[in-house]
This record gives structure tokens, sequence and C-alpha cells, in this order.
């Protein structure tokens, strides 16, 4: 598992390179604007915070060593570790590297909350303290001690630190190279940025100063490099996979499911004695949204005013029979709420909305709706990637008399209309930011309304805004987790979402490459991997 042809194979035999393909492109190596898992995958080679998740989400130290909470919640208070190197750089003064120190982060999170450099995670540190004349509480005791101050208690902070946009970036070379700092990144991360031609090929090269060790005391990582490329074509991708000219294969592609697995989901035999495949809950909800604020379901025009409506075309199809046929039954049916299987939050023992055709056809019947009175088209918005799941949906509405006109428009222009309240009835998918459910909850909090806030469906509750503004500050967290339960109860009653599946994380490497793991934020981490 070296580089790709024979030549190469044999003049690199003594280095380890992983290798792996990032189709969507990598938009840029600044921290700061970490905002799709292809950057954000690259960046957790490069970069560090004060904290990191493990695989089982819990919180653990990274550069800070240590930290309490203090005055009720409100203050938290950092020890940072004094071993901790940034990458060489002819930048730093009198020498090639320095320590970082608590003013490196007191710099870096400022610069990120900067209106200037517009981050589209400068929202991370809402919850922090202000001054009159916006100067955040962030303060630098000392060269080892971080204090942060939030303006109320929020127990997801410590999960938001663990997020790329809170690493810790050094100000001269920042300064130096401005915008630019995208294409010079320089961290403390276990791989150090060697190489970038846009749309062609990444490289990384093992950082030697690298702090963290592993559980016998060796200095990782433990690989020497990482290639990523750039193909489009993710077919092309898989065979190189098969060839063994890449190391790592994300996801469950259209153009080769049905060659690597079963019907069942498993890996097919033939795969079994080169390809592993790993699988946990993915922290991703996949669903249909009702802009609820809509011109034609304010002004009545559209039969998605009904809340009926709505509720049988949750009720319409059978989601179990989808991800079978389409998925190879990856993935879990959303027959109880929005917070996905893994979270604290999540109960199974919550009915939402299971497959029942003859009470959708009871709730029609509830406004009017019957074969001679039939309910008007309605039309739903998506994305090429997703038109099989929406012509599926589509075709088992038809049985229960709701008929459905599927629009198909690019992502990006997606995106937008959904953000700016152009479409009605469209697709979308929530994944994590942080391991809380707070976070999926947000999507629904009345001041979060599209477009500053993810609160497409514009659901406007009263009382949810209640629950969760008492939810936030919370500290008992079972106390916390039944607020979450409600909450997530009401969106499934009010039917402002179609629930579609909690997703679930797919990856193959080799058979003979170890340590990748895996988490349900599908982050990729490769300090560990041995090849």
């Amino acid at each position: 598992m070296f580089l790709g042809c024979t030549s190469r194979r044999e003049q690199y035999k003594d280095v380890a390179i992983f290798r792996y393909n990032e189709p969507n492109g990598i938009t840029s190596l600044d921290p700061a604007f970490t905002r799709n898992l292809e950057n954000i995958s690259a960046v957790n080679q490069l970069f560090n915070g004060l904290v990191q998740m493990d695989e089982n989400l819990n919180v653990v130290p990274c550069i800070a060593k240590s930290w309490e909470v203090l005055d009720s919640g409100k203050l938290y208070r950092f020890v940072l570790r004094n071993d901790v190197l940034f990458h060489e750089s002819d930048l730093f003064e009198n020498e090639l590297s320095r320590k970082v120190t608590a003013r490196d982060f007191e710099y870096s999170f400022n610069r990120l909350v900067d209106q200037g450099l517009a981050s589209p995670g400068s929202w991370v540190f809402n919850f922090v303290q202000k001054d009159s004349v916006d100067n955040y509480a962030f303060r630098a005791i000392s060269d080892s001690v971080l204090e942060i101050e939030l303006k109320t208690a929020f127990p997801p902070f410590l999960g938001i630190l663990t997020m790329q946009y809170c690493s810790v970036v050094p100000e001269e070379v920042v300064t130096h190279y401005g915008e630019d700092f995208r294409q010079h990144p320089i961290g403390t991360g276990p791989f150090k940025f060697k190489f970038w031609s846009e749309s062609n090929k990444l490289v990384f090269v093992k950082n030697e100063e690298y702090f963290e060790l592993d559980e016998d005391g060796n200095r990782l990582p433990y690989i020497d490099a990482v290639n990523v490329t750039f193909n489009k074509d993710e077919e092309v991708a898989f065979l190189k996979f098969l060839k063994g000219d890449l190391d790592y294969i994300s996801g469950l592609n259209g153009s080769y499911k049905d060659e690597i697995l079963n019907s069942d989901g498993g890996l097919k035999v033939k795969y079994s004695d080169r390809v592993k495949m790993i699988t946990v809950p993915y922290l991703n909800t996949e669903y249909l949204g009702f802009n609820l604020q809509a011109k034609e379901i304010v002004d009545g025009s559209s039969p998605l005013k009904y809340l009926q409506v709505r509720q049988a075309i949750n009720y319409g199809f059978n989601r179990k029979k989808m991800l079978l046929y389409l998925r190879k039954g990856i993935g879990t049916p959303a027959n109880n709420g929005f917070i996905p299987k893994g979270l604290p939050g999540f109960t199974s023992e919550f009915e939402g909305y299971d497959y029942n055709p003859k009470k959708a056809k009871a709730l029609l019947r509830e406004v009017g709706f019957d074969k001679q009175n039939k309910v008007p088209k309605i039309t739903l918005n998506t994305t090429a990637q997703y038109l099989d799941l929406c012509e599926y949906i589509q075709h088992e509405l038809k049985d229960i008399g709701i008929s459905l006109e599927i629009e198909v428009n690019p992502s990006g222009t997606h995106n937008e209309m959904v953000a700016q309240g152009n479409m009605t009835f469209f697709r979308k998918s929530w994944v994590a930011d942080y391991p809380d459910a707070e976070n999926y909850l947000a999507l629904f909090y009345g001041k979060n309304l599209a477009p500053d806030g993810p609160n497409y469906t514009r659901y406007s509750s009263s009382e949810y805004d209640r629950l969760y503004w008492s939810g936030l500050s919370e500290p008992n967290d079972s106390a916390r987790i039944a607020l979450y339960e409600e909450m997530d109860k009401m969106i499934i009653k009010d039917a402002a979402i179609v629930p579609l599946f909690y997703d679930q994380v797919v990856r193959f490497v080799p058979k003979s490459l170890e340590g990748l793991g895996v988490n349900p934020m599908n982050l990729l981490s490769l300090k560990k991997v041995k090849m």
C-alpha cells in the first residue's frame, strides 16, 4: 500500500503514504473556513484545538491538558501543554518554530469572530461574553492559562471547541499571508503542509515534532505522508482503490455500491479477503422540509397548509423498503424524530411516522381530499444526488392520492434557494457540527430563521422556543435530554419535516490497513494509521 505504479512502489518502498481521493475538491486549508467535510478532513491533519473528540464522542484533552468550569458554568479555564510547537516556518522570529501559548488561542479566536474575515464559523462563539465595544471575553491569563467567559451557561460549549474552526493558528504567519493562508497553512497537527496543486494533488508530510504519543509512548503519527487527489469520477476512484492505488473510499456512491455490497448491505465475498468495511451510525439526518412561511402556504393556495397533508406524506411511504432498495439497507429508517440515532435525545421508544397508507388516506379525507377531490400537485425540490430517493417517495405517494412533481437543481442553487425561502418543499440533510442534540434542535428555534440561521422550515412556536432556551442553560444532563425529547416530539407532531433516514458512516480500506478508526461525526483522523 504505497505509491501507485510499480516504479514508484520500488522508489518509495520504505515510505508509508496514505492516499485518498476527494471528488468534491478542497477550497481552503484555513481552519476558519472548514464549512464542509472535505475541508474539515484536510484541516484535521494539519491543526489542533484546545480539546478533541475520541471515537465515542467524549471530549478529551488536546493542546489543553486540563480544564475546569467555574461560575455556574459561565467560565472555562484551560491549562495548556508546554510542549506543542507550530510547524516550521521562516516567518517565526529567530527560529524555525515556536511553542504555542494561550495568547495564540486568544488571537485565533478573535480572528474567527472578526467580521472582516467573514468566517462561516464565527457563530461558534455566539455564547461568549462581549463588552460594549464587541471585545470578546477570550483572556490569556499567562502563557499556559486561557479563560473564556460565556454570557450564560451552555453545556455543549466544550463540544463546540472540538470543531476545526477552533484550531490555533500563528499570528505572524497569518498576518504575512493574509487570505493566502488558505494555501500556506502552518499548524500544530500530526502532518505538515508540503504541496497543493488545486484540483490536482495535495501532499502532507509527517510532523516529526508532533506532541501526542500512543499508549506505549511512541510518537504519532506512524505514516510518513498523505497524498490527496481530486478525481470527480467516483467510479474511477473506486477502481483505483481496487487496484491498490488508493487506501480509502468513503460513503456509498451509486456508481459502485452494487459492485461491492450484497443486497443486505454486507461486503461481497469476492472482496472480503482484501477489503475491510467499517460502519458506525452517522450523526446525519436526511429529511424533506416544508417552508411553513412560504407564500403559497400562508395564502392557502398550497395543500401543504394543512397539517393533515404534511402528516399524510410522512405516513405515505415505506422508509425501510426505500433504504433496502436504494442503499442496500445502509442507514436507519427515521421513524422516530429528527435527532439521529447515536445522540442522547434520540429515543427508539418515541413513535414518529411509520408506514401507514390507510392512516395517510384518512388524514387526507379529514381535509376534504379523496378520489373525486384530488390533492393538487405538489412540487418537491432536490439535487441530482438524491433524485432516486425523491422518485421512490413520488411513486409511493401516488398510492395514497398525492402527486409529486420533482424539480432538480444544482447543489449550490438548491441550497441558496432553500436558505432564501424560495422553495416550499425541499430535500435537505443536517450533519452534526458538534455532538449534542441542541445542534439539531436549533434548526427549529424561532430566532434562527434562514438565511441568517439554519431554520430552513421557518418553524415558529413560542412553546418550542421556551423549551429550547431552557435547554441551553440546563446543567443537569438528564433534565436537558428530557427537554430535547419533548422538543423533538413537537417538531414531528407539527409535521415541519419528513424525516427520511439516519445515516451511517461507511468506509472501505485495505485489509492490511490498521488504526483508521471511525466516529459518528465521520471525522477523518490519520495520526494512528499503520500501513
